[in-house]
């Protein structure tokens, strides 16, 4: 199912770039067969490569060549290689190279702070949330992975996270008991002890690291088994944060700034 929602966001993407048909290659009569090659202008991560692959496939155009979620790339590496119908390739090729430049950047930012907070603390986890783009979460997450991070929340349905909303609405939790994990995002200090010993997951966001460095010890001496999160930092500062906690949520990777790809077609 999840493979054939891939298929179907694919098809949204290339109907709202060429709803009918492609009027300059018409008016050019392109025929025959053509290759093409999205090529990076630098450094990054690859993610997602694999998904556009399987479309070229669907579509009756052979996939040269393509880079593996996680391999890395240097200016001038090809990411992306297929041949096929010319046509074809020309309705296809500006689509799929934006969508590369998207989720590598993702990737690649990803990477840039699983490396920055693992060299803090070896065991960080570096997890995003649910801050995705409506109709990209997806390949969002995925380029996540990707880039070796992890993901806070895959949506609503998989996972239990009472916020401070929730605490506001609610006032008091009583005993809850759940198979999934608790999380829960305390309004106060208070609250954080009142509810380490039923929490799975401790969110304490906006706090400072001396303040997590603090609180933490003392949140973990109720709980031995309590995960610290901490959220709402930015990305400059994960290696502050590292050594007090056990996850970092951020949503920076999901606006990473797109990587300058370039696209070559050839007639064949």
């Amino acid at each position: 199912m999840l493979r054939q929602s891939m298929i179907d966001l694919f098809d949204l993407y290339f109907y709202e770039d060429c709803p009918y048909q492609d009027e300059s290659a018409e008016l050019l009569r392109l025929e025959g067969q053509g290759k093409m090659r999205i090529i990076s202008r630098e450094n990054g991560t690859c993610a997602c490569a694999g998904e556009l692959a399987e479309y070229y496939e669907r579509k009756g155009l052979k996939t040269l060549n393509y880079l593996g979620d996680g391999e890395t790339f240097k200016p001038g590496n090809a990411i992306f290689e297929a041949e096929g119908d010319l046509k074809l390739l020309f309705r296809l090729w500006r689509v799929s190279q934006t969508f590369l430049t998207i989720t590598c950047a993702i990737a690649t930012k990803t990477a840039s702070m699983v490396s920055a907070g693992r060299k803090v603390n070896p065991d960080l986890i570096i997890a995003t949330s649910r801050k995705t783009h409506p109709g990209f979460r997806i390949f969002e997450m995925k380029a996540v992975r990707a880039g070796g991070g992890d993901i806070h929340r895959n949506s609503l349905s998989d996972s239990i996270q009472f916020s401070q909303n929730h605490l506001g609405v609610v006032g008091e939790l009583g005993k809850l008991r759940a198979v999934k994990k608790i999380e829960i995002e305390p309004r106060s200090r208070e609250e954080a002890f009142k509810y380490a010993e039923m929490a799975d997951i401790m969110l304490l966001d906006h706090l400072s690291p001396e303040e997590l460095q603090e609180l933490g010890p003392k949140l973990k001496k109720l709980n031995p088994k309590l995960e610290l999160a901490v959220g709402g930092i930015e990305a400059k500062k994960i290696p502050e944060y590292a050594p007090f906690v056990d996850i970092i949520v951020i949503s920076a990777p999901y606006y990473a700034k797109p990587l300058d790809f370039t696209t070559k077609i050839n007639r064949i």
